[in-house]
């Protein structure tokens, strides 16, 4: 059957990216040595493709801020390119993205209006036009800026949101298929509000309306236990419907609200407190409005979202696709993480929201795109896994040096309302070089910058088996099954040392043999054991020697004199 779909120049020509091995390197490492979040330094389609054996089918939460090719040279970087280019370079990613999602996982691109269409429907092709859940209009700012040019005065950007084979019908999303992700966020409940004294009263600057603070005592706040969800799902849920609406969540205030922090300060850690007030402005003008607090944070209330229908909790209010300003507030952005990225650096909360919705802690979160690191750094706050890409000086001296400053405890972004006081780690990668390059004669032969334990690991990736060395049995270097492995050797094989293994090996095995050269016959001497030249068994798997797919030109041409004359007399 023809199906629709999105045309370019160069469409079904896509490279084919050679599957490099990951140099680990313990000198960049940095805090708890038993991390598993992985910085990675190089070309993040060569990266992804290193990534695709090991961890195909693994990550949760894939968020990217790929450059907008909006033809306007950054600072840090210059992503104007030729429409196709950056369709045909962006569908290369996608596909090996999608490989790499987990079932249920969630994919996040943000982009701006240049090619949020053409991406969409490219990514209908990917995924699927089923998995699309949701386009996000993302406000990046809450009035214009001034010298902004335009008919119309652009003051947002765009999220797209694809499912990995969607399961949840959009229209009715129960508050048991949310899961506990959510639970884990409302797991207390107010199971006696106790008495209240008044302690305080003064008149609100913004409407001169009065504000009465009152603090309760006999209160009883009591915690969800969540352990062994599935075996005790019905007591959990019975627990949920009977008090939905005194389960909460705290909140820290940010620290552009001054009235909250006003209120804020006069409380006391570990007491429940009350406030009576006018509100100014927002939903509820005008109306007596009572907020809770407790342990210097307001609460926000399940119920406010939920209600509870034929015995189950349904989410009362979604989430808009349009996320406001106000929502995720942005006032500090430039000083997140300690890096200086204009114009390019995300905030902290959008990545929070992001991830708050897409994973549990635990759950791998990667970034191909990753600027000035906040996606890691974020994911490594919440205590997710995170795998995060980026070429060039910027990884060192951006994401590298944020990194480092979290796992220390760094104070911007989400830090505070997280009480995050630094811990956990990151390991750092470089990626190989190709494995194959030409001779003076133009001839391919094997990279000499490879020494014996990395060409092992390449050409068992390359032939698709997991670099796996056995301390016990020496050519058992890597495998594929359970039963089937591979022996790479810089030696010349003869029949004496083929027979030697094969004494070893059991019927119930499978072996393949990669050498430079070999006694004639070989190949054939056993049924369960194959022999091929090293150069033959990965000449055909890929184009070596690329070593940039980049959608980003890191140096501009550079304009000649006249040409400057001509741009400035436009």
């Amino acid at each position: 059957m023809q199906k629709l779909g999105l045309t370019w120049i160069g469409k079904g020509s896509e490279p084919a990216v050679e599957p490099r091995i990951l140099l680990h390197d313990p000198s960049k490492d940095y805090g708890d040595p038993s991390a598993e979040n992985m910085l990675i330094h190089g070309d993040n389609l060569l990266a992804l493709k290193a990534l695709e054996q090991e961890f195909a089918g693994q990550v949760k939460c894939i968020y990217i801020d790929p450059p907008f090719n909006t033809a306007q040279a950054l600072e840090l970087y210059d992503d104007n390119l030729e429409h196709s280019i950056w369709l045909n370079l962006m569908n290369a990613r996608f596909q090996v993205l999608f490989r790499l999602l987990d079932v249920g996982g969630l994919f996040w691109i943000h982009l701006d209006d240049n090619e949020i269409h053409y991406c969409k429907v490219l990514l209908d092709e990917v995924f699927g036009r089923k998995s699309f859940v949701s386009h996000i209009t993302y406000e990046r700012s809450a009035v214009a800026g001034l010298g902004q040019g335009g008919y119309l005065v652009d003051t947002t950007e765009h999220i797209l949101l694809y499912k990995k084979e969607i399961l949840l019908n959009k229209e009715n999303i129960s508050f048991e298929e949310l899961g506990l992700n959510i639970m884990k966020r409302y797991n207390r409940y107010v199971s006696n509000f106790g008495t209240r004294k008044l302690v305080r009263e003064f008149v609100s600057k913004s409407n001169g309306e009065p504000v009465k603070v009152y603090e309760h005592s006999d209160f009883e706040i009591e915690t969800v236990s969540l352990r062994s969800p599935t075996e005790r799902a019905d007591e959990i849920k019975s627990i949920y419907v009977q008090n939905v609406k005194t389960l909460f969540r705290g909140n820290r205030v940010q620290k552009e609200n001054s009235f909250q922090n006003d209120l804020i300060a006069g409380m006391e850690k570990s007491k429940f407190y009350s406030v009576d007030y006018l509100p100014s402005r927002g939903k509820y003008e005008g109306e007596l409005t009572t907020l809770y607090y407790y342990n210097c944070e307001l609460l926000s209330w399940l119920g406010d979202t939920t209600t509870v229908e034929d015995g189950l909790l349904t989410k009362a209010t979604k989430m808009t696709t349009l996320w406001k300003h106000a929502e995720i507030p942005k006032a500090d952005i430039a000083n997140e993480g300690g890096v200086y990225f204009p114009r390019g650096k995300k905030s902290e909360q959008l990545l929070k929201r992001i991830i708050e919705m897409s994973t549990e802690p635990g759950d791998i979160v990667l970034d191909s795109f990753l600027g000035s690191g906040t996606t890691a750094a974020v994911a490594h706050k919440m205590g997710r896994r995170y795998i995060g890409i980026e070429l060039g000086e910027q990884c060192y001296t951006h994401c590298f040096s944020r990194l480092k400053s979290v796992v220390d405890g760094e104070q911007s972004g989400i830090s505070r309302s997280l009480s995050w006081q630094g811990g956990g780690g990151f390991k750092f990668y470089e990626l190989a070089p190709t494995l194959i390059v030409l001779d003076k004669h133009g001839q391919p032969v094997i990279n000499d910058k490879y020494n014996p334990q990395m060409l092992v690991a390449a050409v068992a990736k390359l032939n698709g088996y997991s670099y796996a060395p056995n301390e016990d049995v020496f050519w058992k270097q890597g495998k594929s099954q359970e039963n089937s492995f591979i022996f790479v050797t810089t030696e010349y094989l003869t029949i004496a040392a083929l027979d030697e293994i094969a004494r070893d090996l059991s019927e119930y095995e499978r072996l393949l043999i990669c050498a430079p050269a070999f006694d004639v016959g070989l190949g054939n001497r056993y049924d369960n054991i194959g022999v091929r030249k090293i150069s033959q068994s990965v000449l055909a798997k890929c184009e070596y020697g690329a070593d940039n797919y980049n959608l980003n030109i890191v140096s501009p041409p550079e304009l000649d004199e006249d040409e400057w004359k001509d741009c400035e007399d436009a």
